[in-house]
C-alpha cells in the first residue's frame, strides 16, 4: 500500500518528551507535502519502552524517533540494528517494516554533521583536537561522526570518569577520557567543543564549564536546542568563538527518517527552521 492510500503515523518516544519540537516539525512537513498523517509525542517511561515499541506495528505507525533516556535501551528491543547504530551503541530512529518487524538506526551523527556543515561549510573534523562533554547516547553519536570524518584527537569529558573511559576503550584511538576536574585542561588547544549533555536546556542548570582555556577560533557546538542559544553558546559568542546551535541537528535528522518511513526526502528550508524556531525560547533568560 502506498503512502497516499492510508493515514500516516509517526512519533517520538521519550521521558519526558512534551518539550520536543519534533511534532511541530514533522506535522509542518505533512501539511507542506499534502500528506494525510500526524506525528505525535509519546511519553513512555523506561519500564514501558519494550511494549510501546512492539505496539507501533499493530497501531499502524510507520516508525518513530527515540530520544532521552531510551536511545541505548532500544538497541536490545528492536529486531534489526544497522551498522551505524551498532557502532554508536544507541538508536535514534525506528522503522516499522511491512512484516511488522522493527529496524533501528541512528540519525544523530548525520544530523550533527549536516548542521555543522550548513552553518560552517569550511569546517574540517581533522582541524585539531575536539572536546566532547558527556558520554551518553548523544556523545556516542557525536564521537562516531567525528571519527568517521577524520578527527585525529577526541577528548571525552564526563562527570563519571568510568563511563568516559568505557567509551574511549570501545572506540579506541583517537578517543581519550578526561575526568570532570580535568575539563578545562581538555579545552586547551581544542579546535572544537561539543556539549552533548542536557545541561543548559530550559529547566536544567547551565553547563559548569569556563571557556578561558579554549582558543578563540575554536568552534563551539551544543546539541541542546531549547533554548536555541544555550548559556554555553551565548558565552562562546560573547568571547568571539564561532558557534553552532542544536536546532539544525534536529531538522537534518528528518531527511533519513522520512526516506525510511515514507520514501520521501523532504527539503530542509529556512522557512522550516523559522517555523520551529519561532516557538522556542531564544535564551534561558525568559519570563516564567
Amino acid at each position: 500500500m502506498s503512502t497516499v492510500d492510508r493515514f500516516l503515523l509517526a512519533g517520538v518516544m521519550g521521558w519526558p518528551v512534551m518539550h520536543s519540537r519534533s511534532p511541530m516539525l514533522h506535522n509542518y512537513l505533512f501539511a507542506r507535502y499534502g500528506l494525510a498523517g500526524t506525528y505525535v509525542a509519546l511519553a513512555i517511561s523506561p519500564e514501558n519502552l519494550a511494549p510501546a515499541l512492539r505496539g507501533l506495528a499493530p497501531l499502524g505507525f510507520s516508525g518513530c524517533n527515540i530520544t532521552i533516556p531510551h536511545k541505548e535501551r532500544a538497541l536490545a528491543i528492536v529486531d534489526d540494528v544497522d551498522d551505524v547504530a551498532r557502532r554508536i551503541g544507541a538508536i535514534s530512529c525506528v522503522t516499522v517494516r511491512p512484516d511488522g518487524s522493527l529496524a533501528g538506526t541512528n540519525n544523530d551523527a548525520f544530523g550533527f554533521i549536516q548542521n555543522v556543515l550548513q552553518q560552517h561549510p569550511a569546517w574540517r573534523a581533522d582541524a585539531g583536537p575536539v572536546a566532547v562533554i558527556g558520554a551518553g547516547g548523544g556523545a556516542r553519536a557525536i564521537v562516531y561522526s567525528l571519527a568517521d570524518r577524520g578527527a585525529r584527537e577526541i577528548r571525552v569529558v564526563n562527570r563519571t570518569l568510568a563511563r568516559a573511559e568505557a567509551l574511549a576503550h570501545e572506540f579506541g584511538p583517537p578517543v581519550s577520557a578526561f575526568a570532570w576536574d580535568e575539563r578545562h585542561l581538555a579545552l586547551d588547544g581544542a579546535a572544537m567543543l561539543v556539549n552533548t549533555t542536557s545541561q543548559g536546556m530550559v529547566g536544567q542548570p547551565s553547563l559548569d564549564l569556563a571557556l578561558d582555556t579554549l582558543p578563540l577560533q575554536a568552534l563551539v557546538c551544543d546539541i541542546v536546542y531549547v533554548p536555541v542559544e544555550t548559556p554555553l553558546v551565548a558565552a562562546a559568542r560573547r568571547r568571539g568563538n564561532p558557534t553552532v546551535d542544536g536546532l539544525g541537528m534536529l531538522l537534518h535528522q528528518v531527511r533519513p527518517a522520512w526516506k525510511a518511513w515514507f520514501r520521501l526526502d523532504p527539503e530542509i528550508t529556512p522557512e522550516l527552521r523559522a517555523h520551529v524556531e519561532a516557538t522556542i525560547p531564544r535564551t534561558t533568560d525568559v519570563a516564567g
